[in-house]
């Protein structure tokens, strides 16, 4: 009986000295994915390091320059002991992290080194080499230079302008930023290499055009900004009151209702007068502005805007509209339209040349047709 007692032990010991001499995790499995194709002032940083055996044991995240070494991250975990064959463990860490000149201002135009050393899992014998994994990266800090062209740009608020301009050979995307509207440029056609024009609009409520600048980017996300408004004229919206009746609201909101499906009829008259008045109104709106994404890179246009023939102007862009109804304010609104009137069945020209982008009846402007001119 003793001696099967030392036996067994013997094996128990031999197993265990087996286990920690032989049974170190494998090498982890790491990942390195930046999210752009260099360093710039913020480029972010997918780590995803996994090791589905005994675990994972740490990893940490460095980036190496030259002589320079900087510890983005790092990360500890319990592994499953080496005699152990159930148990917690952590089979895979991800960190999302944002490198650059923003968080590391000592960096330097050139080459950097993204490194990931993962530790394996050992034993009471053994310590095993970590697993290293690193990804090259160039860094670039010189953000793209813009220069302008145009002898001199004039615009009004809540109008329009063109501005030409030259950016250098590292922008991948360039326009006028006004407040949190963006105007995309284009190629001049005709221009040099790098000459670009913009087709930009002065927001409404921007009364001092301070907000309206070029910008430039490059692909790691480096940006030039450039003031070049020669004057800004400020022009407040007007105030305009609109006097609405039962008859009025009567006649026109139930067809609008029953051909725009998007919007659900409110529990009086009112109710669904205010529904098409602001929420269907938002929404064509937002149909205007995605309409305008699909605006072409080239000209179209060959001629001056003409106005409707005949025709007088009944309210202007941006004026802002307070709706009364028997002498009580009702809504408001913001007026995103130029209104026009001419005799009835007086024919309709088209402004200039242009393509046709939406044909249709559509909410708050009846049968419609709208064009991309550019």
């Amino acid at each position: 009986m003793r001696s099967r007692l030392v036996g067994a032990l013997v094996v128990v010991v031999l197993v265990l000295l087996a286990l920690a001499l032989w049974r170190v995790g494998p090498a982890p499995r790491i990942e390195i994915e930046p999210g752009l194709p260099g360093i710039g002032p913020r480029t972010p940083l997918t780590i995803r390091v996994s090791e589905p055996n005994r675990g994972l044991s740490g990893y940490r995240v460095e980036l190496v320059q030259g002589e320079q070494r900087f510890e983005l991250a790092e990360e500890r975990f319990e592994p499953r002991p080496f005699w152990a064959f159930w148990g917690p463990r952590e089979l895979s860490s991800q960190s999302q992290l944002v490198v650059g000149r923003e968080s590391l201002p000592e960096l330097q135009e050139g080459e950097a080194t993204i490194r990931v050393v993962a530790s394996r899992a050992g034993t009471w014998l053994r310590r095993p080499d970590p697993a290293v994994a690193e990804f090259a990266l160039p860094v670039r800090l010189s953000p793209p230079t813009v220069q302008l062209l145009s002898q001199a740009v004039h615009v009004s608020q809540g109008g329009s302008g063109l501005v030409v301009y030259q950016v250098g050979p590292s922008s991948t995307s360039d326009g006028v930023q006004a407040g949190d509207w963006w105007f995309p440029g284009f190629a001049l056609p005709g221009g040099a290499e790098g000459a670009r024009y913009c087709l930009f609009a002065a927001p409404y409520d921007d009364a001092d055009g301070s907000g309206i600048q070029l910008v430039a980017h490059d692909e790691v996300g480096n940006e030039s900004r450039l003031s070049f408004l020669s004057t800004y004229t400020s022009r407040p919206p007007r105030q305009a009151t609109i006097e609405l009746s039962e008859v009025f609201m009567a006649r026109v909101v139930p067809e609008i209702l029953a051909r725009s499906p998007e919007v659900e009829e409110g529990e009086s008259l009112l109710a669904s007068y205010q529904t098409v008045n602001g929420e269907l109104r938002q929404l064509n709106a937002q149909t205007l502005v995605e309409l305008s994404q699909s605006s072409r890179s080239e000209f179209l246009w060959n001629q001056a805007f003409r106005q409707l023939g005949n025709s007088q102007v009944m309210a202007s862009f941006a004026d802002q509209r307070t709706y009364m109804l028997d002498g009580e304010p009702v809504d408001q609104q913001d007026h995103l339209g130029f209104d026009l009137a001419s005799y009835r069945h007086a024919p309709v020209d088209a402004a200039n040349r242009g393509v046709v982008s939406l044909a249709r009846y559509f909410g708050i402007y009846g049968n419609t047709v709208a064009t991309v001119a550019v």
